[in-house]
């Protein structure tokens, strides 16, 4: 989970070209913020990725809260972030102007706590299923749990629409639950 330093980050290149070519002007004020914020942490992280991961062991049993701040605006390398911020600038462009830029914020925030919540209670129950305590220790990074609440949002403002995954046509109402396995598939963890 760790950043190579000292290499040609070719993911914020690209994701830097595509803001550009969707333009500054075009994009609300949330969602640039959100695409920058998610920059700047990327290129100066508060702590390295093992320290601001969220997990059960470290944000239930140890308390350390501050990882569910953290966790969402930190990612594994250039092509994490590349593929969660260009999913966060098509939202972010659908929903903002849909829902206006403070109730957006706000969906935002809760959002980024709640999918920490979230992920920490999914893990616990595996502990308890599985009988595995392992699954205490998974930690994870990035702001996926957020674009996949956002698309589910999205799904719901904007029904009966089709979107294409792979090039498959897919009912926009299940190809997010598809994107998540396809992406789980491609990149696991």
């Amino acid at each position: 989970m760790q950043r190579r330093q000292g290499r040609v980050n070719a993911g914020l290149l690209l994701l830097l070209y595509q803001i550009s070519q969707v333009g500054l002007q075009n994009i609300p004020s949330v969602t640039l913020g959100v695409l920058a914020l998610n920059i700047f942490f990327f290129l100066n992280p508060v702590r390295p990725l093992p320290e601001v991961c969220i997990s059960v062991n470290e944000g239930f049993y140890r308390k350390n809260w501050q990882r569910l701040l953290l966790s969402p605006v930190h990612h594994a390398d250039d092509w994490h972030l590349y593929y969660n911020m260009i999913s966060m600038l098509w939202k972010g462009i659908m929903l903002e102007k849909k829902l206006k830029s403070t109730w957006f914020a706000y969906i935002i925030v809760v959002f980024s706590v709640l999918i920490g919540v979230v992920y920490m209670a999914l893990e616990f129950m595996l502990v308890k299923i599985l009988d595995d305590p392992s699954y205490e220790m998974n930690c994870a990074v990035g702001f996926s749990g957020v674009l996949f609440a956002l698309k589910v949002l999205n799904n719901h403002y904007n029904p009966g629409r089709v979107s294409s995954v792979f090039g498959l046509q897919i009912s926009s109402k299940y190809a997010c639950w598809v994107e998540l396995v396809a992406i789980h598939l491609i990149s696991p963890g």
